[in-house]
């Protein structure tokens, strides 16, 4: 019962917010939404099978560029896709395929990049519209005084505690969007790591 009780006061303490609230309370879903996703995504991403240059290595040494492609195919990550550019490239210039590589890799890189953005967005927004919240229910309360012509300090200060939970929420989002925002990004860089040995172990194959 006690649970309860001090789920139901948290509850009302959300709805006391006002209407901003609302927004504020979006955002954080897309918040999770985005993290939640993009999380998967790029971890997914990043895996690669443990052989999978030893594979590709075995094939080239055979001559045998279809199967090399075909193979980068059946794994189908972010990274054979761009060693199946590189081999789809062999017999041009070093360069060429280095170019062709590069090239690919920013567009996977983009690709899990998607949406980051909008965290970094919402990082900035969501403790703004907590503040104008705020800001809006001490104008609020203090034009009722005026009106009233009644200074009580259970009047406003029950109003202000209302008010400021708008603040507190806008700004829990916004550092649950920042963090996420990082977060994600650090995974990216590992990822364009791992993408870049690989891409070096594959020049180093076709330079032996």
């Amino acid at each position: 019962m006690e649970n309860t009780q001090e789920g139901l006061n948290f509850l009302e303490l959300i709805f006391k917010g006002g209407v901003v609230m609302i927004p504020i309370g979006l955002l954080s879903v897309v918040t999770i939404y985005l993290i939640i996703e993009r999380f998967i995504y790029i971890k997914n991403a990043s895996k690669l099978e443990v052989n999978f240059m030893n594979n590709v290595k075995d094939l080239l040494a055979k001559g045998d560029l279809k199967a090399a492609r075909a193979f980068c195919q059946r794994v189908n990550s972010p990274i054979s896709r761009v060693i199946e550019k590189g081999i789809m490239r062999i017999g041009k210039p070093i360069n060429d395929i280095e170019s062709s590589i590069e090239s690919m890799a920013s567009l996977e890189t983009g690709t899990l990049e998607k949406n980051l953005n909008w965290l970094g967005i919402i990082a900035g927004i969501a403790p703004m519209l907590g503040f104008i919240g705020t800001i809006a229910g001490i104008i609020k309360i203090f034009y009722n005084i005026a009106v009233s012509d009644n200074i009580s300090i259970g009047l406003i200060a029950g109003g202000l505690y209302e008010k400021m939970i708008t603040s507190g929420s806008g700004l829990i989002v916004g550092v649950v969007a920042y963090t996420g925002y990082h977060f994600l990004n650090s995974m990216i860089d590992k990822f364009n790591s791992k993408l870049e040995r690989t891409a070096v172990d594959f020049i180093d194959i076709l330079e032996s």
